[in-house]
């Protein structure tokens, strides 16, 4: 069944796949994948790995799953942190709630019935993308539980990466009139990107806005084709979710805990100035020469970037 995954800033497209079903494998915890069982009865695939400090790893797209950190970038990673993979409710291994409650205020509690199911007292969390609206939405309603945060190439305010960047690059790639969204809603807004993104897929640039190269977006599209299934759910559902639209930009001046920001010169979904409404308090600002996927892209750059971090925090 071939189908359109919609994961808001990076809009993949082309991936294959089919009926959702349950593929995880119930072994110990330091082994390969588990479930855990959420109080609304939603299945959560983890996969924890390696040594360290625990690290949260929250995915962005919304919906692009947890696979790629673990294959790209996991071997560093492992190394210096003990990972826990999620895949988020309605995402890839993991189930949808029967009630469809897909909320920010429901997500943030997986995270934090994850945390107690594996009896860890404070953790990292590291996001990619529209994953760092996911940690600020966490730290929001848990700042006890999260020791520090790494973001790389995330943004907080959906709308403030649209409007300033991503809109205008994909009329610039497609040769088309920038025209902004006069009246912002999140219906406004996704009608305005459906009609762009039929454009890039037209003109078959849509890669130019997220990769370096045709046969990176290939690599990253093709990492699907290991899974005889993949729950779109969310991806499917979240950029019509008002919760995920809220501007996190003012309330980052409250986070107190140690942050990395690492951010690209030429992330278009994100917009490469994004990092000017940021306001940690104690945070590590690191730009780079890249577009959306350091991991691929750079990955020596963030791993010095991480290393710095993790020196200079104790973690």
């Amino acid at each position: 069944m071939k189908r359109i995954i919609f994961t808001g800033l990076l809009l993949l497209t082309g991936v294959t796949l089919h009926s959702q079903e349950t593929l995880h494998s119930q072994e110990t915890l330091h082994s390969q994948g588990r479930t855990i069982l959420t109080s609304d009865s939603v299945s959560l695939y983890v996969n924890v790995k390696g040594s360290g400090t625990p690290c949260l790893y929250l995915h962005g797209g919304p919906g692009s799953g947890s696979f790629w950190m673990e294959k790209f970038f996991g071997d560093y990673l492992e190394k210096h942190f003990q990972m826990i993979y999620l895949d988020q409710r309605g995402v890839g291994r993991s189930t949808s709630p029967l009630d469809g409650n897909f909320s920010m205020e429901r997500m943030v509690c997986d995270f934090e019935e994850i945390r107690q199911a594996l009896e860890i007292d404070q953790w990292l969390t590291l996001g990619h993308s529209f994953g760092g609206i996911l940690q600020m939405g966490y730290w929001e309603k848990h700042p006890q539980a999260i020791a520090g945060m790494i973001m790389i190439n995330c943004t907080v305010s959906m709308e403030d990466s649209f409007r300033k960047s991503w809109l205008q690059k994909a009329a610039e790639f497609t040769g088309t009139e920038y025209r902004p969204v006069q009246t912002f809603t999140p219906d406004t807004l996704m009608s305005r990107l459906m009609e762009v993104s039929r454009a890039l897929d037209e003109q078959g640039v849509r890669w130019k806005m997220t990769f370096v190269s045709p046969e990176d977006e290939k690599l990253i599209n093709d990492t699907y084709n290991g899974f005889p299934s993949w729950n779109s759910d969310f991806g499917n559902q979240a950029m019509f979710i008002q919760d995920y639209w809220n501007d996190y930009r003012d309330l980052t001046k409250e986070v107190k805990v140690p942050v990395l920001f690492y951010y690209g010169k030429n992330d278009w979904p994100v917009g490469p100035e994004h990092y000017k409404g940021i306001g940690f308090p104690n945070m590590i600002l690191r730009g780079s020469d890249v577009i959306h996927f350091p991991f691929l892209e750079n990955p020596e750059d963030l791993e010095e970037a991480i290393d710095t971090f993790t020196h200079q925090f104790s973690f």
